[in-house]
């Protein structure tokens, strides 16, 4: 996976099956609803007086099941083995598939608009297991480029879901080949989920609640037990009411404002799908193969900034009415709302990919399937809300379709900046990545030996003044840093260390107070089950070499004997923020994209280690680089 990236997961048994039945599911879902709009809109099987009212009452019966039963759905996913789920939902749908293709063919709208909400139950079940799958199959630092292939497989799969309902639709024998194809396609996806590998159920104990109602409740509370979790939860919704918002409009859109060609919407469709898919992509690059949340915030900045420039960028084309595709494309004056679309969908590729990570690496094991269903819930919530705002928008407001895009940007900020000062760590992650990827290049070396759960005590030597941003932004748990005064209460810095919940410390002498209640604060910490991480030298290096470790570090050990990792920063001296030279931040950088390393030895037990010890363990790793 690290030699040839999140694609070489299309090579494995524990993937692939599993990418291929999540596609088919949803181009089949797609296929057959976009069809049955089709048909309410142009086949004459209704009054053309009710084809709104029909349209929107089918939007409303494929989103209804989510509500109901998503719940439900998720405590089935906890407690069965997945693989074995996955094949009863895909059996189902093939049921649902040929009923929905008799009722096709017999132009029964009322069946058709039935089977619809079957569909809907049929992807409400199959959606939380398909994501509590992932964290079973994948190792941690697949996790975010297999979310990716994901998210890309499940927008390409609606889209082109939605053009094969289109071509279908126009064949002769139209109402045939889609009935076929609803049938083709689900058995397609039987077959493929038979060869996903045995995923063991979370909880098998568990008591299923049947009411739909008191377990939505008890769902969205669990969810809230974890505040990053359900923060990240309703910034995935968020990113799903923009992307409903965008997706609805574009039909109306290129009607009053493009030309109103079909094939431009289309064109616009495939855009926003496509950037998607890329800025998924991308989260693996950037996020070098592990859970970053330094790049959501981008994510949202780049959604909001080219949001923004959608509203002049329509404004400033010139209609030519029934233009084709590819004379739309053509026309040099439109590549600017082009290149918006997707960028607005590649930035949100980039927001979305991180939070589904988290959500399933950070819920607990037991209930994943059911935080994932409280997801599932929240993003209907928004999608729903998302038409109502619409409505308000532009039907009673009467705003226009680019001032409505204009406004959704708008309140995309104040969304991620709402979420952003609810849970600091994604600022925190986000200056980090900044860091790492201008001043400093990071390699991390034995990161492993941190213990993934529980307290420890991590030492390190102390080069710069963003020592402890760097360390903190190579490893993804949260890390408590006792560093001197002096540095916490800098200017420009002092901000980033409160949020980052740095704890001050300084000599006896200068402040006893100080002094004390940093050691009553480590072991808060440490008690709760926090790595906390010191820099024992008590003051940054002058010279370049390792300090005295002072005895600190020993009562912090007396105190609360937790293991201790040694580590060593090495690449910082002469950086802009060390002393070399001087004092720090006195002169202009003088190299970027510095080759950083960060080496963590092997965890020892407290009770064998020393200050003089773990000073040598320091240097030892320092002279292996």
């Amino acid at each position: 996976m690290s030699q040839q990236g999140q694609f070489s997961l299309l090579k494995k048994r524990r993937f692939l099956p599993y990418f291929i039945t999540q596609a088919l599911g949803a181009f089949n879902d797609n296929l057959y609803k976009n069809a049955l709009l089709l048909f309410i809109t142009f086949a004459g099987i209704s009054a053309q007086s009710d084809s709104a009212l029909l349209t929107n009452l089918a939007a409303g019966l494929f989103i209804l099941p989510f509500f109901l039963f998503s719940p439900i759905a998720g405590q089935i996913a906890d407690k069965m083995e997945k693989s074995q789920l996955i094949r009863w939902v895909k059996a189902l749908e093939v049921l649902i598939m040929s009923l929905a293709a008799a009722a096709i063919l017999m132009n029964n709208l009322t069946m058709m608009m039935t089977l619809l909400f079957l569909m809907g139950l049929q992807s409400a079940i199959f959606g939380p297991v398909k994501f509590a799958l992932l964290p079973q199959q994948l190792k941690n630092e697949e996790l975010v480029g297999g979310n990716a292939l994901v998210e890309m497989g499940t927008f390409l799969a609606i889209l082109t879901g939605t053009i094969t309902a289109g071509i279908f639709f126009d064949f002769e024998q139209g109402k045939y080949w889609i009935a076929g194809g609803v049938i083709v396609f689900a058995i397609l996806g039987l077959i493929s989920s038979q060869f996903i590998p045995n995923a063991p159920a979370n909880d098998p104990q568990l008591k299923i609640n049947w009411n739909p109602f008191t377990e939505l409740v008890h769902t969205i509370k669990q969810a809230r037990s974890n505040r990053s979790v359900y923060l990240s939860i309703l910034a995935i919704s968020w990113f799903w009411f923009i992307g409903a918002s965008y997706l609805t409009q574009f039909p109306n859109l290129t009607r009053e404002h493009l030309g109103g060609s079909t094939q431009v919407v289309t064109l616009l469709l495939a855009l926003f799908s496509l950037g998607v898919a890329i800025g998924s992509l991308l989260c693996e690059k950037l996020s070098g193969r592990k859970i970053e949340l330094g790049i959501v915030p981008i994510g949202s900045i780049g959604m909001s900034i080219f949001g923004i420039d959608l509203y002049f960028a329509v404004n400033s084309i010139q209609v030519v009415s029934d233009m084709s595709a590819l004379a739309f494309i053509q026309q040099s004056e439109n590549w600017r709302l082009m290149f918006d679309i997707a960028m607005v969908s590649a930035f949100g590729g980039l927001y979305v990919v991180p939070l589904q990570a988290l959500i399933q690496q950070r819920s607990d094991e037991k209930n994943r399937a059911q935080i994932i269903a409280a997801n599932n819930v929240l993003n209907a919530i928004f999608m729903v809300a998302s038409a109502a705002l619409g409505i308000l928008a532009l039907v009673v407001i009467e705003l226009t379709i680019p001032e409505y895009f204009f406004v959704l940007a708008i309140m995309n900020v104040v969304v991620a900046a709402y979420i952003y000062s609810r849970v600091p760590e994604f600022v925190l992650r986000f200056f980090t990545w900044i860091l790492g990827h201008t001043l400093y290049r990071v390699q991390d070396k034995g990161l492993e030996n941190i213990p993934e759960t529980g307290p420890a005590v991590l030492v390190c030597n102390h080069v710069s003044f963003v020592d402890a941003m760097l360390i903190g932004g190579t490893y993804q748990r949260p890390i408590r840093f006792v560093m001197d005064r002096s540095i916490a209460e800098m200017k420009g810095l002092r901000t980033f260390f409160k949020i980052a919940k740095t704890i001050p410390i300084c000599s006896p002498k200068a402040d006893i107070e100080v002094y004390e209640n940093a050691f009553k604060r480590i072991k808060e910490e440490l008690d709760k089950g926090e790595l906390v991480c010191i820099f024992p030298e008590g003051k940054l290096t002058t010279d370049g070499e390792v300090g005295t470790f002072k005895a600190g570090i020993e009562r912090i050990l007396k105190e609360s004997p937790v293991p201790v990792v040694p580590m060593a920063l090495n690449g910082l001296w002469g950086s802009f923020f060390s002393h070399k030279n001087g004092h720090a931040l006195t002169t202009r950088p003088k190299r970027f994209w510095s080759k950083v390393t960060l080496t963590a030895a092997p965890c020892q037990p407290a009770e064998t280690v020393t200050a003089q010890s773990l000073e040598q363990d320091v240097k030892a790793l320092l002279s292996k680089d």
